[in-house]
């Protein structure tokens, strides 16, 4: 049986004068009374504030190099071991790449396993399995764009399964969709066989997608696969509209005739795509978040004090991590963070340059400010992170047939995956793989744990299923969550 989100029981509400005004004029937007919903969410919040589970899962797109981070092969011959050293950590027994410095420091704070595998070398092929928890493809699958007939992402998995918290949808996805510069749209990242009804919102924060720069994580730090101008004058880490699946619904158009035609618009787009009551969903979200304050505050990464900008990193790595940190703060039970675009983690060419320069610094920093700030805010042990990408990188390094200089191709036979927070047990390694890091020798996992480990951390039961648009139903948990993580295991 289906697992149905319980409506929110009744609360009778105070409501502001505000509240009030905008309430009369929900009948001039042309929005109906069903929207009165979203005004009474805004206006009428409970006071009391409950504790609620939620995840960060970082998703390096590309594939990270386990050699060049968390599974170093220092006694590998020279064309396996690289050219990073290994550094102690805080945990006896654990090294990890040298330019991981931050993340050493709290190696008690984390957990590797270091034996995730599947069967896909392709990146779109890894990216499906890894962004929906399912090793097998949907029918259909194609790895030039998205089908209907895809496997559910697990951010659409738990769109329906939790229940909002403090007027912010469940999952939210940022800082932009996974798309690559030929224009590609990777598949895995939307609910396919649920309906694009449940395809997870979108923060499109970036500023980078025009054909000026480059489709990165973060482009202003320079990349290797473009040349000029890196960073526009003033870059801000924008203050978003969201993208709904359907179409964008802009928190910018300021008066009732520019809304109500930007409705209008999208409805008769949505009268040829998807059924009207999917419609009306996401305009009552799309009204709730326009009017929230709260939910603003949440997504301004500029409003927070300098001190703490700089300390996760003033680019969109580090701005990407606390827009994280304070969505789930305000309520998210899941928020992906897209850790780089374009495949940035794909390092076929300049691998150690561009794993030194640009690659790992950002991330050391910005993923080891977000535990520390998760932490001394008293949330860390609520927010379970999970950070993986589509696969690792081949053992053996080869050079570019491009460009000659060395680097790693695609390997989904191993990669290892980072946890922290929940209840994982800090400076604990599940799994491990062979002297060349090239295959798992203990505690073989899939993405199907990966995903059984986020849904457990949430709550989600064992017996939930979502239904398909026939309305079929599927299971959710198609593995065991990883329970050598857990304290006490």
């Amino acid at each position: 049986m289906t697992l149905h989100r319980s409506p929110v029981p009744a609360a009778h509400p105070r409501f502001s004068r505000r509240t009030a005004i905008q309430a009369g004029a929900i009948g001039l937007l042309g929005l109906g009374g069903n929207h009165l919903r979203a005004l009474q969410a805004a206006g009428g919040r409970a006071s009391s504030k409950r504790r609620h589970k939620s995840v960060i899962f970082l998703f390096l797109s590309g594939g990270l190099a386990q050699h060049e981070s968390f599974d170093m092969k220092p006694d590998a011959p020279d064309r396996i071991r690289g050219e990073f050293l290994p550094i102690d950590t805080s945990v006896p027994d654990i090294r990890i790449c040298e330019h991981l410095p931050r993340l050493a420091r709290i190696a008690d704070k984390w957990a590797l396993l270091r034996s995730l595998t599947h069967p896909y070398n392709e990146h779109s092929q890894g990216h499906a399995a890894m962004l929906t928890g399912m090793t097998p493809r949907g029918r259909g699958f194609s790895g030039s764009k998205p089908q209907a007939t895809d496997y559910p992402c697990i951010a659409s998995v738990v769109g329906t399964q939790m229940a909002r918290n403090n007027n912010l949808p469940p999952a939210l996805v940022l800082p932009e969709k996974l798309v690559h510069v030929t224009g590609r749209v990777i598949p895995g990242q939307f609910a396919g066989l649920m309906g694009s009804e449940h395809d997870p919102w979108f923060i499109e924060a970036s500023q980078f997608r025009s054909s000026q720069y480059y489709h990165g994580a973060f482009p202003e730090y320079g990349f290797h696969r473009t040349t000029g101008k890196y960073t526009p004058e003033n870059y801000r880490f924008a203050a978003p509209s969201f993208s709904l699946p359907p179409g964008v619904l802009a928190p910018r158009f300021k008066d009732r005739v520019g809304l109500l035609k930007t409705i209008d618009a999208q409805r008769r787009h949505l009268d040829r795509t998807v059924a009207v009551g999917g419609f009306d969903r996401y305009r009552q979200e799309a009204v709730s978040l326009l009017l929230d304050g709260g939910v603003h505050k949440a997504l301004d990464v500029h409003s927070a004090a300098g001190e703490i900008q700089d300390r996760y990193g003033r680019n969109s790595f580090g701005w990407s991590c606390l827009m994280a940190r304070q969505l789930v703060e305000a309520g998210v039970s899941l928020v992906q963070v897209n850790l780089g675009n374009n495949e940035s983690w794909d390092t076929h060419e300049a691998c150690f340059r561009n794993m030194r320069e640009y690659l790992l610094p950002p991330t050391d920093r910005a993923v080891a400010a977000l535990i520390e700030d998760l932490d001394e805010r008293g949330l860390l042990e609520d927010t379970l992170i999970v950070m993986a990408g589509e696969f690792g990188r081949t053992p053996k390094i080869v050079p570019s047939s491009r460009t000659k200089t060395p680097g790693r191709d695609h390997w989904g036979p191993v990669q290892t995956v980072f946890f922290a927070g929940g209840d994982v047990r800090g400076g604990t390694v599940v799994g491990s793989t062979d002297k060349i890091g090239g295959y798992p020798i203990a505690n073989t996992y899939k993405p199907e744990n990966m995903a059984a480990t986020i849904y457990e951390h949430l709550g989600i039961p064992k017996t939930a299923a979502w239904n398909d648009k026939l309305d079929r139903p599927h299971q959710i948990y198609y593995g065991e969550p990883i329970v050598e993580l857990k304290q006490g295991a």
